[in-house]
Parts: structure tokens; sequence; C-alpha cells
């Protein structure tokens, strides 16, 4: 046993429990401050996102309207006479560099040819246009908005048309201005123009799913169906929540619809860079408790040293000593505060209490829990007694028959029964003094003192022959095999000689069970 200056002792653990609560705290308390300023910072930015989203979707549906007011005026003028080819050159000019709303101007007729554009770059005059922007809006004869499609010139746009109609009401095609998605456009000057520092940007999406603005170039044109936040601004909702973008980074994000056309505005902050201030706060905070932390430490030290004086005392004098030895100097300690007495107190009554308990788990560990036969170890040590004590004794080693198919026809209820009712049929046939053992499973074994072979070979058949006459509940008849040697007359070695009433046993097994065998006598 270790000394116990070795040892700790009731003021360390005092102390070390006080550190430990004091550091439990401390995390607790940061942790719930952490969580509680992370909660808000990340409810914030996704407020902040969802009101920024909602301003820019505000601006970019108001840019909307007006690009079809202008369209629409366009085309009320186009469709109060006839123009020639230059008149209406300047008209799309006009549309084109009045506003700079528009990349490009086109004025279609009803046949899909391209009768003028601006810039006059495109060379699209004459030209018949095959597009599905130019075919919806022949289609349609009405206001109309195009998704991202692939124009004449190669380029993916989106067409912002307006029919024109003559004064009696004749259709005369449409005027259309487009917004470029990879060049530069009325709507990188909308929401370009917020630089985004810390990682943050925005996009834009149609009623798809399909960027059609987006701070890399490269994503303008592609698919962003699997987004939670493109989901739920495509179907017209506004609002804010944790998303994470195409590169596996955790976002804020807040988004918003435009109405008229049916895009969605998503802003996004990436969730890191809301939280890094959060960082420098924790540190902050953990260096101004430590002083604190510290004298509390130092109180809680020499408390715990008054305290546990009387209690290592008392641990002292009961370290190393019987139990005699024990009771008279614990009953010398002086105890000075209440727990320490009834402490006192209990220690007496616990070293009586304490050698009945002993006793009782040593009994348990020798004893075989179905039956309360005899296990290994109680005959080990029942062995190891009458070997020191010269003692002679019969062996009879049993095995029930077929036992295996008895737990499987029915059950391991069953089973058990039947072992506790040959054990108790083991008793009612045994004096006090032999010793029965549950040797594992289906075995038994009965040490018999003062008995030689043949009063044990007439027991074992006696035995027999009454476990044969029992009616064993659902099982019926029950044979069992046994074996029969003796100490020291067949081996001066106790467990040589319970191997010899084993090799009896299987014999009996080979000559067809229910029966006695008696290994042959050396």
């Amino acid at each position: 046993m270790r000394p116990l200056s070795t040892r700790l002792n009731l003021g360390k653990l005092i102390l070390a429990l006080a550190l430990l609560s004091a550091l439990v705290a401390l995390a607790n308390a940061l942790h719930a401050s952490y969580r509680v300023q992370r909660e808000q910072l990340i409810g914030n930015t996704l407020e902040a996102n969802r009101v920024y989203a909602s301003k820019l979707a505000e601006t970019t549906q108001n840019f909307i309207q007006s690009a079809q007011q202008q369209l629409a005026y366009s085309a009320t003028a186009l469709g109060q006479r006839a123009h020639d080819r230059g008149e209406l050159e300047a008209e799309a000019a006009r549309l084109q560099l009045q506003t700079n709303s528009f990349n490009s101007v086109l004025i279609v007729d009803p046949a899909g040819t391209v009768l003028a554009t601006s810039p006059l770059s495109l060379a699209l005059q004459g030209v018949v246009l095959n597009s599905p922007g130019n075919k919806e809006a022949l289609a349609r004869r009405e206001p109309f908005i195009s998704d991202p499609y692939q124009s004449a010139t190669g380029r993916l746009i989106v067409a912002i048309s307006h029919p024109i109609f003559s004064a009696q009401g004749q259709y005369k095609g449409y005027v259309s201005g487009t917004l470029y998605l990879r060049e530069r456009s009325i709507l990188q000057t909308l929401l370009g123009k917020h630089y985004y520092r810390d990682g943050s940007y925005l996009y834009v999406v149609d009623r798809n799913g399909r960027i059609l603005y987006h701070v890399e170039p490269d994503r303008v044109g592609q698919l962003a169906q699997e987004n939670p936040a493109v989901q739920a601004v495509g179907k017209g909702h506004s609002g804010a929540q944790q998303v994470r973008n195409s590169h596996g980074v955790e976002m804020l994000a807040g988004y918003a619809p435009v109405p008229a056309v049916r895009w969605g505005v998503v802003a996004q902050r990436p969730t890191e860079a809301t939280l890094a201030p959060l960082a420098s706060l924790m540190t902050s905070v953990i260096w101004n408790a430590i002083p604190l932390g510290v004298l509390s430490l130092l109180v809680t030290w020499w408390c715990a040293r008054r305290i546990s004086l009387p209690l290592w005392q008392l641990a002292r004098n009961v370290q190393n000593r019987d139990t005699g030895i024990a009771i008279r100097h614990v009953t010398g300690i002086r105890a000075w505060y209440y727990e320490v007495s009834h402490l006192k107190q209990a220690l007496l009554y616990s070293f009586n209490l304490l050698q009945d308990r002993i006793g009782k788990l040593n009994r348990a560990s020798m004893t075989d829990p179905l039956t309360g036969l005899q296990n290994r170890r109680g005959l080990q040590q029942g062995l190891e007694d009458w070997q020191a004590r010269g003692q002679p004794f019969g062996i009879i080693a049993l095995d029930i028959d077929r036992f295996k198919t008895i737990n499987d026809r029915f059950g391991h209820a069953v089973g058990d029964a039947v072992i506790l009712r040959i054990a108790q049929l083991m008793r009612d046939d045994s004096r006090d003094t032999d010793l029965l053992c549950r040797n594992g499973g289906e075995e038994f074994l009965i040490l018999l003192p003062g008995i030689d072979t043949d009063a044990s070979a007439r027991i074992a058949e006696r035995l027999r022959v009454q476990v044969a006459a029992e009616v064993f509940d659902e099982v019926g008849s029950v044979t069992v095999s046994l074996g029969v040697a003796h100490y020291p007359s067949y081996h001066d070695d106790p467990q040589q000689a319970l191997r010899l009433a084993d090799k009896a046993l299987y014999m009996a097994k080979e000559q067809g069970r229910n029966r006695t065998v008696v290994y042959p006598q050396a």
C-alpha cells in the first residue's frame, strides 16, 4: 500500500474541486457568453443581409419598371406612323444612349426581322432572329422579360421587350432592350459598386435558379438550384438563413424577390468573417477573469487545509491497522465539527458491518448463482482444506444426459428448472459434510469425505435411480450419467482423482448413458 503522504488528501481534493468548479463555471460562462454573442452576431448579420437584399431587390424592381416604361413610350411612338430606316435607328440609339439602361436595343418586325439596332456594330439589320427570346416575344405580343438565352451575337442576355401596335391595333413587332450578363451592364452598375471586402458578396438569380449576376463572372449562367436561399427566393419568399456556398464555405444569406421579373437577390457574408471579432472578445474576458480566479483559489486553499486536517488525522490513524487497533485510534481522534463527528461514528459502525459483508461476499464468490451449490472456486478451496488435513473422499461426477436437446426443444428456462431440480435431489441425498458443486453447464461434482469407492458407487447409483424416477415439468423423464473415483486410493493428487471420475463419467456416456461407472482402480 502506498504511504499516506504520497496520496491525495482531502485538502488537495477540495482545492482540485474548487479549481475544477472555477474552471467549469468559467467555461460555462464563456460558453454561454460565446453562444449568446454568436447567435446575436449571426442574427444581426442575417437581418442586415436580408434588409440589404430587400433594398437591392427594390432598386432592381424600380429599374425594371423604369426600363419597361421607356420601352412602352418608344413602342407607342413607333406605332403612330410608319418610319424610315433612319428614324428607326435614331429611336434605337436614343433608347440605348439616353439612360444607359440597355446594352443594346433592337426593333423587330412581326416576322422577326431586325429593322434597327443600337449600337450599329451589332450588324443585325435585316437578320431574321431565331432566338428563344425573339420567338416568345412574337408569340406573346405583350410586355415581356425573357429568361437568359444565347443571342444571335453569341452573348448571354436577358431581353426586356414591349409590343408595337398601330393606332388601329395592328401588331407591328416589338422593341427590345437587352442586358448583357457577362459584360458591363446596368446590373453591374446597380449591384457591383458595393465591394465585398471580407468575403461578402451578392448575386441575382432568375425564377429557375439560374445566376444572372455574380462577383465571379464564370458563375453567370450556371444553375444554383441546390442552394436553400435560392430555393426560397424562387418561391417569392424574403428572409435569411445559414447556407453553404459552392466552395463549401458557410455563409449567412439574406434574400428578397424582385416581383416584376420573379428574380431573386441574395446577399451573403461568410460566417467566419462575422464571428472573427468574437475570438478577441473572449480572450479579453479570460484575461480579466484571471486575477479574481487566483485570489479565489488562495482563499479556497486556506479553507481546505482547515477543513481537511481532522479528516487527514482520521485517515492516517485508520491506515495499516487491524480492526481492533483501528477502533482504538479512531476513538481517540478529536472531532471538532459536526461532519467529522458523524464520520467517526460511521467508521466505527462500518468496521463491524464490513466484516459481516466480507463474509457474505466470500460465500457468494464461491456459490453458483442458479443452484446455490459450490462453484469451481468453492470446490478448489474445499479441496485445499481436505488435502491439507489429509482427508480421503469419494468422488462422483454427474452429467445430465442429452441436456442440449432439452434446451433446444423446451428452452433455457425449462433447462434451468431441470438443473435446479437435480441440484435439490443431490441435496436431499447428501450429508452436511458433503461438498456439492456445479462444475459448469449441466455437469456436477459430489465429494464425499470419509467414504470409500464402493459406498460412493452405491450413493451414485441411488441418485441415478432417483433422477430417472422423477417426473420433470414439461420435459417428463430425465436421466443422468455418473462416474466414480476416490482420493487418494486412485491418485495422490486431488485434481488427477477428479479427472479420473470425469473419465469414468465419459465411459458411462459411451456405454449408453443413464448408468454409473466406477473408474478402474489402479
